[in-house]
């Protein structure tokens, strides 16, 4: 079976749908499934024979992202296509949904699309002097027309199931998270990481990794650790990753005089660098309250980090079931008891890290990419009119 995917992002560029790509393409090979990719050239050398790079340029005011010429990305999906394709999967809302609809439609091929980005919640961080009200009425309209015009569409949660069925997606829905890699930090890399970073190896660390963004709500675990302090006075908050929201929180740790207590190391590389930066911490702690997904929070739980996070949206199919982490309620001084709970008791971190671990392994690209198949094999005979594929994972043992 052969699939195309369209996307308007795609590595180098750093985000949730790189990965997603990026793990199902190989994942998927196990299945039967040959995975093509049409994407933005970022104007790096690229040697992946399954990828076909569209000329972009850079978007205004965002050095991180492209915009696909829009006659380009239409030839390459056609021609994509043409060398051999059972259905279209598309992965963002913008030229390349119009692309691959326009390319399903000629060649009468079935076309699907995962809603990554809950562009309701996201819209007001970077558009601030529009009225909130009218914003929301857009993206609403936006996505229920996009959906609508598909086969079906892929969703990573309930909780976004829920949200485009309000707005009025009437076409079939399935709940399909992205899985994740199952890697094991090797031994000593914890020392070696906190070696190379300048943290001293007793020190207790509570870690956050993602995209340095607005939406992801940094302020809040600031907030917490401000507070957190108080009880464990050398607890240390590692940010890794970048993105535009950096020079904000730098302003605030200066102007709080957090600088002994918030360390920013950047961009990390999955391969390389990423599970040592898991096996370096104690705690892995995450404040988003619009996330679709949170396969962050699986990552840690894979490597052996015990979780502290506020569940909101995507992060409730995860955190729901009760295992590998702590879920306090909304507010930074909960959220800093919680935390040093943890981090003060070995016995709850080792715990919630055996749980971790273990309720990892469901969320397993191995497994996910089979119920991804699946579905792909029936869109494609015209038989997935029902979610058959929804995901749920097994709630806490008794």
């Amino acid at each position: 079976m052969r699939v195309v995917m369209v996307s308007d992002v795609y590595f180098p560029r750093v985000n949730g749908v790189s990965t997603a790509i990026q793990t199902y393409q190989q994942a998927l090979r196990a299945h039967g499934v040959e995975v093509s990719l049409v994407a933005p050239d970022y104007g790096q050398a690229s040697a992946e024979a399954w990828i076909t790079r569209v000329p972009a340029r850079q978007v205004p005011g965002d050095p991180e992202d492209r915009l696909v010429r829009w006659n380009a990305m239409h030839d390459a999906v056609n021609a994509a296509v043409e060398h051999g394709c059972d259905l279209i999967h598309v992965q963002t809302p913008f030229v390349a949904h119009y692309a691959g609809s326009r390319a399903a439609r000629r060649y009468g091929i079935p076309i699907i699309a995962t809603y990554h980005t809950l562009f309701e919640e996201y819209l007001k961080h970077y558009a601030p002097l529009i009225p909130a009200a009218w914003l929301r009425g857009l993206a609403r309209t936006f996505s229920r027309r996009q959906c609508n015009a598909l086969d079906a569409v892929i969703v990573p949660s309930k909780a976004i199931h829920q949200r485009l069925a309000g707005y009025g997606v009437k076409i079939p829905m399935h709940v399909l998270p992205t899985g994740i890699p199952l890697q094991i930090p090797a031994p000593g890399e914890r020392n070696t990481f906190r070696l190379r970073f300048g943290i001293d190896e007793s020190r207790l660390v509570a870690l956050f990794v993602g995209r340095v963004a607005h939406e992801k709500n940094i302020d809040f675990l600031l907030d917490m650790i401000d507070q957190a302090r108080t009880s464990v006075p050398d607890v240390l908050l590692v940010i890794a990753g970048e993105g535009p929201a950096l020079p904000h929180l730098r302003q605030i740790v200066g102007s709080r005089g957090l600088q002994d207590s918030v360390k920013f190391i950047g961009y990390l590389d999955r391969k390389t660098d990423l599970y040592a930066c898991y096996a370096a911490a104690d705690a892995f702690v995450f404040a988003s309250r619009t996330e679709t997904q949170g396969l962050v929070l699986l990552e840690a739980m894979a490597a052996g980090l015990p979780v502290v996070s506020l569940a909101e949206m995507g992060t409730v199919d995860i955190l729901d079931a009760g295992r590998g982490a702590i879920v306090p309620s909304d507010n930074p001084r909960d959220f800093a008891s919680a935390l040093t709970r943890l981090l003060l008791d070995p016995r709850l971190r080792k715990r919630l890290a055996e749980e971790g671990r273990a309720y990892a392994v469901e969320w397993s690209d191995e497994t996910l990419s089979g119920k991804m198949a699946e579905l792909y094999r029936q869109i494609v005979a015209g038989q997935a009119e029902q979610p058959v594929s929804d995901f749920s994972p097994s709630e806490r043992p008794v």
